[in-house]
């Protein structure tokens, strides 16, 4: 429990711990920033990790202190969600077959069949979509691997989704987190954050549900 709170207590106050991060580490701290995104995307044991708020902290930071060079800042954080969410893919790609071989008793091969016709019909959408939702975006290109997404039809809805999540975030960041009411309420703002960022995963099941009923 007390982990939790103490993420939790990360995620609201991440602009703090990122501002401590580049006074201690200067210019490596474009590394650690990089290596943040891609676990965050990459790794399915890292989901914990911020996202949407640590962007947008990481553009605000960068307006304020003026160590950073935005522009570098952008093309690094494209490119650490882009190779994130395609190691992701190939992780599944190679461990779902040997996961859903039967071994594991829990992990019946209709989940993968499931999965494999889940992203052949919204595969794209779902990609694309899944970067604006924490914890899915971590798994979404997992379980495309496992599927067999086609990797040219994936590393298009790849590139496109986390272009426009990076982008969105740390420019909005950029521009606006130095407000002086959203830097004296910046856990309000992560909250917001996060609130919007599940608003698409809420627009979707309503639709899924009512196309259902049709």
């Amino acid at each position: 429990m007390q982990t939790i709170l103490n993420l939790f207590n990360i995620f609201l106050h991440i602009d703090k711990y990122l501002s401590l991060v580049i006074d201690k580490f200067g210019s490596f701290s474009y590394l650690i920033i990089f290596l943040v995104i891609f676990c965050e995307t990459g790794l399915v044991i890292t989901p914990f990790l911020p996202g949407d708020s640590f962007l947008f902290a990481a553009g605000a930071l960068t307006a304020s202190l003026g160590s950073f060079n935005i522009w570098l800042l952008w093309i690094l954080l494209i490119l650490a969600a882009f190779l994130g969410d395609t190691v992701n893919y190939w992780i599944g790609y190679k461990v779902g077959p040997v996961a859903f071989s039967g071994k594991v008793k829990f992990l019946k091969k209709e989940y993968l069949d499931r999965a494999q016709g889940f992203y052949e019909k919204y595969g794209g959408k779902a990609i694309i979509l899944s970067r604006f939702i924490p914890i899915i975006r971590t798994f979404a290109p997992f379980v495309a691997g496992i599927g067999k997404m086609k990797y040219t039809k994936f590393i298009s809805y790849n590139f496109i989704g986390g272009f426009v999540w990076v982008s969105l975030f740390l420019w909005v960041g950029y521009f606006f987190g130095n407000i002086t009411f959203i830097k004296n309420n910046f856990e309000f703002v992560a909250l917001g954050i996060i609130f919007i960022s599940l608003i698409p995963i809420v627009v979707e099941a309503i639709k899924s549900k009512n196309e259902a009923k049709r």
